[in-house]
């Protein structure tokens, strides 16, 4: 199942996965453009991006910094079933 997590102000969507056993979370960034999306996968912890259709390698540094200072959350969410199931929040 992936949770929803952000939407950027140009229509990317950011969602991610439960965590899996070895710990990962997968992320999808997708966005929607006149053709159809542009979209990635990224997993953390490693933030190894994989299967990167339509994005360019700038929006793509871009779409790391954002992970990278929301990852903490990203993990904790993943945890607990997603930002409505998540403890505190």
């Amino acid at each position: 199942m992936m949770y929803p997590f952000l939407q950027l102000n140009d229509g990317t969507e950011i969602v991610h996965s439960e965590m899996f056993a070895d710990g990962t979370v997968k992320i999808y960034v997708e966005r929607p453009v006149e053709s159809g999306f542009n979209s990635a996968y990224c997993i953390l912890p490693q933030y190894q991006w994989v299967e990167i259709v339509g994005f360019t390698v700038e929006e793509i540094n871009e779409h790391q910094k954002v992970l990278e200072s929301t990852a903490h959350l990203i993990i904790k969410f993943a945890q607990e079933g997603g930002f409505n199931n998540a403890a505190g929040f």
